[in-house]
């Protein structure tokens, strides 16, 4: 049995439970709904509930201690402000490319223009939709969307901002006050001298070391939560009309992420940094499958910042960056922002809607950045921002029903297209900061 959990196989071991769920999700997915299914996908919350919140449970603690030992060394160094601008700088160059790349395809592709009956169908389909999961979801985003004013640089500060530190410490959506609090935390030790400068250096060594530690442990296990976790994802995937429709989309998406990590990515790491992309990959290929079976860059944080420290990145430069870019930094997301948007106005137009102009693609390209940064910290982050930019741009906001039912496998994929956009930019900084990074190193 303690083989099965070698950390040396650990990589092999995932891959196979990802191959395994996927063929077990689509047998229960065509048994249709019944007792055993129900059984099954019960046994897979389970198991994939325990997983999710072990990786949860040292979100906070690894963030916070993070971020305070990274920016006490940066500080120290007087590099904190320089690393700051150079993260920024990047995380905003790869969003405008990810989502530029994602205009280009839906453009081309152009999977929403379709004839007249097809759009009607749409529209019967939309209007008859009377799954209440899927209603009620839509329904509190709008009234998140409406009430909370999420595009307003104003309100990211806000909320970045906490008003009660221990309720901030106790909520995981809150990684942008946490990775505040860190900050503050971080600079004002390095403002203290003597014996009480380094036992405040020590306790906070002392915490992310133990959170890493944790996090080995915790990983060790991650072939049965992946398992569980992809093959509920897979048994519950719906059977909509309109298929060979939302394939199209799906096709466009996935085109796009595909461009965006297998293409830009690897340039950028190679003629930008120097860096052997298909060597630092393979170090921190453990991040990537966790982040495509979790959806969720914040849970697999943990795993992210052991993967690129493996690599040989420095703490300073992990520590700060990756938990900053899992808040911010939505390459995926932001992609599919777009091709959402703009395949939802395609089959408006072809329902008989206003075309989308050239001036709204350009806006939807604006927005989708401002949008990927402005709804960090936000549940259901995406969701939210396309409705913000449907009503933005008059759009029937409803129509994103229309997507939810294949969201989850497009999530997953999107997911792992941020965190290796992290973990790319955190490579870029390390490199620009003259750290040597000899495993990853091109020849």
């Amino acid at each position: 049995m303690s083989n099965f959990f070698d950390a040396k196989n650990l990589v092999w071991h995932i891959l196979i439970a990802l191959v395994l769920a996927f063929g077990v999700g689509t047998l229960l997915n065509l048994a249709g709904t019944t007792e055993g299914q129900t059984f099954w996908l019960n046994i897979f919350q389970f198991f994939g509930g325990l997983f999710m919140n072990a990786l949860k449970m040292i979100v906070i603690p690894l963030v916070l201690s993070a971020v305070v030992v990274g920016v006490a060394s940066m500080a120290g160094q007087n590099s904190f402000g320089r690393i700051g601008a150079k993260t920024i700088g990047f995380y905003v160059l790869t969003g405008f490319v990810a989502i530029g790349t994602g205009l280009v395809l839906v453009n081309i592709i152009q999977p929403g223009n379709v004839d007249e009956h097809v759009a009607s169908e749409v529209v019967a389909f939309i209007e008859g939709v009377e799954d209440d999961e899927l209603v009620q979801k839509l329904e509190r985003t709008r009234e998140i969307s409406d009430t909370s004013g999420l595009g307003s640089l104003f309100d990211i500060i806000t909320r970045a901002v906490p008003p009660n530190i221990f309720v901030a410490l106790t909520d995981n959506s809150a990684l942008l006050a946490i990775i505040f609090v860190g900050v503050i935390v971080g600079f004002f030790t390095t403002r203290l001298t003597g014996e009480i400068r380094q036992t405040m250096d020590s306790f906070w060594t002392g915490v992310y070391e133990v959170m890493i530690l944790i996090t080995l442990w915790i990983i060790r296990f991650a072939p049965i939560g992946v398992f569980a976790l992809v093959a509920g994802a897979v048994t519950k995937l719906g059977a909509p009309s309109l298929l060979s429709l939302l394939m199209m989309f799906a096709l466009t998406v996935l085109l796009g992420l595909a461009i965006h990590f297998f293409v830009w990515l690897p340039l950028l790491l190679r003629f930008a940094a120097g860096i052997n992309p298909f060597a630092y990959y393979s170090k921190v290929v453990r991040a990537q499958l966790m982040a495509f079976s979790t959806a969720s860059s914040s849970a697999t944080l943990p795993v992210t910042i052991q993967s690129a420290e493996n690599a040989g990145l420095s703490k300073n430069v992990s520590s700060f960056v990756l938990p900053l870019g899992a808040t911010v930094n939505m390459d995926g997301t932001a992609l599919f922002e777009c091709v959402v948007v703009i395949f939802i106005a395609q089959i408006y137009f072809a329902s008989g809607g206003d075309p989308i102009s050239i001036g709204d693609q350009i806006t939807v390209v604006i927005l989708a950045l401002l949008t990927s940064i402005g709804v960090a910290g936000i549940p259901g982050a995406s969701m939210v921002a396309i409705v913000l930019i449907l009503s933005y741009l008059g759009l029937p906001v409803e129509w994103y029903v229309l997507i939810l039912a294949i969201d989850r496998i497009l999530d997953m994929c999107r997911t792992s297209t941020n965190v290796t956009g992290d973990l790319t930019i955190a490579a870029l900084v390390a490199r620009s900061e003259g750290e040597e990074l000899e495993k990853i190193r091109s020849a």
